[in-house]
């Protein structure tokens, strides 16, 4: 969560400094950007599609720095338990055959 909260401070100022302005510049030379205005002289009534935007592009990068920072680790760990789980049930397995193999030479053995 402290990583989060973290990461959204740096994504919010490289969106607001970077990507904000070059959403305003593909909008043209208003300051507004891609920004629509319901009712003329209204400013309550605009519709700011740059913020709309940039909200996506917080989250995308957001979403993606959680991902590769946390989620693809813990699976990497939860597979490297797995692995050690099987590897010890292999030996496991492994011991119980040749005791059973034991066994069997020792019963053909002592048969003869």
């Amino acid at each position: 969560m402290v990583i989060g909260t973290a990461v959204t401070a740096v994504v919010t100022a490289i969106v607001t400094n970077i990507i904000n302005p070059l959403i305003a510049a593909l909008g043209g030379n208003d300051i507004a950007g891609l920004s629509w205005t319901v009712v003329a002289g209204n400013p309550k009534s605009t519709i700011d599609f740059a913020a709309v935007i940039t909200a996506l592009i917080n989250f995308l990068v957001i979403a993606a720095v959680v991902y590769f920072a946390i989620v693809v680790p813990v699976k990497k760990i939860q597979q490297r338990r797995k692995r050690a789980g099987q590897a010890e049930t292999l030996a496991a397995t492994e011991v119980e055959l040749l005791t059973e193999i034991r066994d069997l030479l020792q019963s053909r053995q002592s048969s003869s």
